[in-house]
């Protein structure tokens, strides 16, 4: 999954709140039904994948999506990226950005693994969890295309 076609500025809320992961995961899931990407039903799908095992990844980050059975609810691949500055207790871990991912087939790996890579780096990690440019987001995440 190429990020470029899949990241939309129109996908990036920086200032978001919520008082907790369902509530946060509800808002990654309306951005994506906004988008068009995904049919309603998908946000239970995200809600059932949270619940079989937590979506967090570290460094502030979690990932939510679909179980592998909510592909035929996915319009077309696409993330969207919501910063919540405030904070949310997930389940236990402090999270302040969210990468949902809807995804038709396996892209999604491949998006795992830039999201690794911008992890792994302590700066990078940080400029995604206090980003307030939506077209710098953007700009982040895309250029893990050019990485080999």
């Amino acid at each position: 999954m190429k990020l470029r076609p899949v990241l939309d500025v129109a996908a990036v809320r920086l200032h978001e709140r919520a008082p907790d992961r369902v509530a946060a995961i509800h808002r990654c899931a309306d951005v994506l039904e906004e988008i068009g990407a995904v049919h309603p039903a998908y946000r239970e799908a995200m809600l059932d994948r949270e619940w079989a095992m937590s979506t967090y990844v570290g460094e502030g980050v979690a990932i939510p999506h679909g179980l592998d059975m909510s592909r035929a609810l996915v319009r077309r691949d696409s993330l969207a990226v919501l910063r919540f500055p405030d904070g949310i207790d997930w389940d236990g871990n402090p999270v302040t950005v969210c990468v949902a991912i809807a995804a038709r087939g396996d892209g999604h790996v491949e998006l795992l693994a830039a999201l690794a890579r911008i992890l792994m780096d302590p700066l990078r990690a940080k400029a995604l969890r206090e980003s307030e440019d939506p077209a710098s987001v953007v700009e982040m995440l895309q250029a893990e295309d050019d990485e080999p």
